[in-house]
């Protein structure tokens, strides 16, 4: 497969707790935990989720190979209460996500995830109206700086947003490597890191709604998992975690979840060797309780 899912394994081990129970993967992708998770547990049923248009082509392919134990629902996991209800579930045994680019998303040059794209788009659903290119074409100074800043923590917001609306007077800025030379020339490289990589980051999860989606996932999870049921997310930088962390810390102390992780799961040495996209994984896990 081409995408390498992140600690399969470690996923499944704190997912599944019922043998024959009904699971959510809210973010397939290229369908590696999804594949993982039937292949392991020979009695469980998966919803999947994605809202890339890829990613349900990935699950037609394969789809005959479930054997009828796994669903595709073409949506964001921020609408997973509603989904499930249209079709008749109300609980499940266990919700994963995932929460990150696929190494087939971030390597197409076409969806202008990558530091080599040809374009600026970044949206992980192609029916979204607003891409990147429209934010450093067409945003006000401040306003993006206040992205970068908030949601890709670049201690060089504001001057990286000048420097932007400065180079859109001379034309449109329309792709990746234009806007790593604007960057560039305001930040220089810390180490083998991409000077662009913060704002990059920034730029993909306001377009994607990402932290919002994510809080509305964590808000209505407890709802629909039956007692015992578990939720786990692996999230690939501090923003994404600290909103998990202290959701899970929230609902531990209202018991309404027991915090399985007590620390993070990070993925192994050989992980890491075979899959460098892993190095910043991180799992966090909790199981409902008191339903």
């Amino acid at each position: 497969m081409y995408h390498i899912s992140v600690m399969p394994s470690e996923s499944s081990q704190y997912l599944v707790n019922n043998p024959r129970g009904t699971y959510v993967d809210c973010t397939f992708g290229g369908g590696g935990h999804t594949f993982y998770l039937l292949e392991k547990h020979k009695d469980i049923k998966i919803i999947a989720f994605d809202w890339d248009d890829d990613a349900f082509g990935q699950f037609k392919e394969k789809e005959e190979s479930f054997s009828g134990r796994a669903v595709f629902i073409r949506d964001n996991f921020k609408n997973i209460k509603n989904a499930l209800a249209q079709k008749g579930i109300y609980k499940v045994d266990g919700i994963l996500a995932d929460i990150g680019v696929s190494s087939k998303q971030f390597d197409d040059a076409e969806r202008g995830f990558s530091f080599n794209s040809k374009v600026l788009d970044m949206r992980m659903d192609l029916r979204n109206p607003l891409t990147a290119k429209e934010i450093v074409n067409k945003y006000g100074e401040e306003a993006m700086a206040d992205i970068f800043y908030k949601y890709g923590e670049e201690r060089f917001s504001r001057q990286i947003a000048k420097a932007i609306a400065a180079r859109r007077k001379k034309g449109t800025i329309n792709t990746a490597q234009e806007l790593q030379d604007i960057i560039r020339s305001v930040k220089r490289p810390e180490g083998k890191i991409n000077p662009a990589t913060k704002v990059f980051q920034a730029l993909r999860i306001f377009v994607n709604a990402e932290l919002d989606n994510l809080e509305t996932l964590l808000n209505d999870t407890p709802s629909i998992l039956n007692n015992g049921g578990r939720i786990v997310i692996i999230s690939f930088h501090s923003l994404e975690d600290r909103i998990v962390k202290q959701n899970f810390r929230q609902n531990a102390s209202d018991d309404v979840y027991k915090i399985l992780t007590k620390k993070v799961v990070t993925s192994s040495d050989d992980e890491i060797k075979s899959n460098p996209r892993s190095r910043s994984a991180k799992i966090r896990a909790a199981e409902r309780i008191n339903v």
